[in-house]
C-alpha cells in the first residue's frame, strides 16, 4: 500500500524532467497517486510533458495557460471527467520577461511587472478560485518558492517580489478555503537546484557555490528532496499543517552571518 493509493491530483509545471515540479509527481506516483498534468498551448511542450506523463499512466495531460482563466476551467473539467474529484494540487509556476531578471529592479517595466506577477503569483489564486468545485474536502494544495521572496537574492529581483505576494497568497488561502473546505494551502522554499527556471537567473552559479559555505549542512540540496517534502505536504501526514512556507534548503535561511 502506498501512501497515496486511491488519491488523485493536478500537476501544474512540469516542464521537463528537471523541473522540481517533476521530482515531486514521480514521488507521488511512486505512492500510488493518479496524477494529471498540465502544458503551454504549444508542441514543443506538449511534447516533453507526455514524454514523462504517459510512461507512469496520466490519462490526463492538457493544454492551459495559466494566464487565462478559461484555459484553467477547462483543464479541471477535463481532470474531473477522467479522474473525478481531486485530492490535491501542485502549483510550479512561475515566469518574468529575461530583461527583468537581467536588468536592475528599478528598470522593471510596468508591463513585465504585471506579467511576472499574473503567472507567478495570481495564478495560484486563479487556480484556487477556479479547481475548488473540483477538490475534495480535506484536499492539498503546494506551490513553490524561494528565499528570495524575504531576501534580496542579485538576479532574482521582480521574481523575488512575486515570490512575497505568492507566500503572503499562500496565508490568505489557507484562511479562507480551510474554512470552507479544510483545504490545506502550504509553500515549499527550495535551495538552489539546476532547472529551466533557474537557468534565467543571472549569476545563479555563484548562488550554487555560495550555499555550501553558508548551510548548516554544507551543501547544496537535491533535487528529490524536494519531491520527498512535497510528497510529505500533500500527504495526510501533514494533515495539521497549513499557510506555511517550508524551507528545503540544507538550512541555509537559518543563518545570519
Amino acid at each position: 500500500m502506498g501512501l497515496m493509493d486511491g488519491k488523485k491530483g493536478f500537476v501544474f509545471g512540469v516542464a521537463n524532467d528537471h523541473s522540481l515540479a517533476w521530482h515531486i509527481a514521480e514521488r507521488l506516483h511512486n505512492e500510488g497517486a493518479q496524477l494529471a498534468f498540465n502544458h503551454l498551448p504549444n508542441p514543443k511542450m506538449e511534447r516533453r510533458v507526455r514524454l514523462l506523463a504517459e510512461p507512469i499512466g496520466s490519462k490526463v495531460i492538457v493544454p492551459c495557460d495559466v494566464s487565462d482563466d478559461e484555459q484553467i476551467k477547462a483543464a479541471f473539467h477535463q481532470a474531473r471527467e477522467t479522474l473525478g474529484p481531486l485530492d490535491f494540487v501542485v502549483h510550479a509556476v512561475a515566469y518574468a520577461n529575461r530583461d527583468a531578471l537581467s536588468n536592475p529592479f528599478y528598470q522593471t517595466t510596468r508591463a513585465d511587472f504585471l506579467q511576472a506577477m499574473d503567472i507567478s503569483a495570481y495564478s495560484l489564486v486563479a487556480i484556487c478560485q477556479h479547481g475548488l468545485e473540483f477538490m475534495n474536502e480535506g484536499a492539498a494544495v503546494l506551490t513553490l518558492t524561494y528565499i528570495g521572496s524575504v531576501k534580496m537574492i542579485p538576479g532574482y529581483n521582480v521574481m523575488g517580489v512575486c515570490k512575497a505576494a505568492l507566500e503572503s497568497s499562500v496565508r490568505y488561502l489557507a484562511a479562507e478555503l480551510g474554512r470552507e473546505k479544510k483545504i490545506r494551502v502550504n509553500a515549499l522554499s527550495a535551495g538552489p537546484v539546476r532547472t529551466l527556471s533557474s537557468a534565467g537567473i543571472s549569476g545563479f552559479g555563484k548562488v550554487l557555490e555560495h550555499y555550501p559555505e553558508k548551510a548548516p549542512l554544507a551543501r547544496n540540496i537535491a533535487a528529490d528532496e524536494i519531491g520527498k517534502s512535497g510528497l510529505y505536504l500533500l500527504s495526510d501526514l501533514s494533515s495539521g499543517v497549513t499557510g506555511e512556507v517550508h524551507y528545503v534548503d540544507a538550512g541555509y535561511n537559518i543563518v545570519g552571518w
